[in-house]
């Protein structure tokens, strides 16, 4: 790895850390789930960096992709468990890391996904195969009483690339990719009191362009200026800053043009907690670029 591209990649760990603590020391009972959101999206800007994707914030049976539309009027209530993850890119160099908030009585919920990152992480050597990892992820959730969600998984990171090999899975698996040097890739452990299997809700608010194809429609192609800047990165129905706009996305997405992100959900009634790292594989282990 060049080091400039080493540096990008270490700048955007470093304010994604910081910026990850700062919003989690805000979600407070009573707080507004909306104004949450876009603070901390603004920071990103403030830092002089740029999002990798909106930031999702996550509640209780919902495990990911969750974000605030435009009049969110949400607030953080009493025994919520919250799942805020943040993505940060500089030059296209992405950090991708989330932590879990408990605002009830779920500490031993929060401490299964977060050791079993931590574990995960102690593992990575050049060598070591993907599916060990997994394994050491499944052991830390499991021995504290709760499931892994086996249908979500950590995943590679590349310039403007936000999912790559190699895939990082949540359970025990035989082989997998083998980790080399050099590789990049997000570690994001779950832990649920529920099923361990995620589906899709109704709810979209985020999107990605899959291909750069012409539009007819106006409006398409008012979205299609909005998120040229994007390089294909997720962005988020709110940032379109028109609702107008809305009654366009469902085209683009029938198109092939556009790819939804539905919220990833657990069985209704059960809480997920999550934690999350980006790392840089080194010759005798590896960098923790989101501490």
């Amino acid at each position: 790895m060049k080091d400039e591209v080493f540096e990008h990649y270490r700048n955007a760990g470093s304010i994604a850390a910081k910026l990850l603590h700062e919003g989690a020391q805000k979600i407070r009972i009573g707080v507004s789930y909306l104004e949450i959101v876009e603070s901390i999206e603004a920071r990103v800007s403030e830092e002089g960096a740029a999002l990798a994707f909106p930031l999702n914030l996550s509640l209780n049976e919902d495990a990911a992709h969750d974000t605030a539309s435009y009049s969110d009027a949400r607030i953080f209530a009493k025994g919520d468990v919250a799942k805020l993850d943040l993505g940060v890119q500089v030059e296209g160099y992405i950090a991708d890391t989330a932590t879990t908030v408990d605002l009830g009585n779920n500490s031993l919920l929060v401490d299964a996904s977060r050791e079993a990152l931590e574990a995960a992480i102690s593992a990575i050597h050049p060598g070591a195969a993907a599916g060990d990892l997994g394994r050491a992820i499944q052991h830390e959730i499991e021995s504290r009483g709760y499931r892994p969600i086996s249908n979500l998984t950590g995943h590679g990171l590349d310039r403007y690339v936000l999912h790559r090999s190699p895939t990082i899975p949540n359970i025990g698996i035989a082989g997998g990719v083998v980790l080399e040097e050099g590789m990049v890739f997000a570690i994001e452990p779950f832990a649920t009191t529920g099923s361990g299997h995620v589906n899709e809700k109704k709810r979209v608010e985020i999107f990605s362009q899959l291909a750069p194809k012409p539009v007819r429609i106006p409006a398409a192609r008012t979205i299609m200026e909005k998120i040229r800047d994007r390089h294909g990165l997720p962005f988020s129905r709110r940032w379109l800053g028109e609702k107008k706009l809305d009654l366009a996305l469902p085209a683009l997405v029938r198109s092939n043009i556009l790819h939804a992100y539905p919220v990833l959900s657990d069985i209704t009634g059960s809480l997920v907690s999550q934690h999350e790292h980006t790392v840089i594989v080194t010759g005798d282990g590896c960098i923790v670029t989101t501490r």
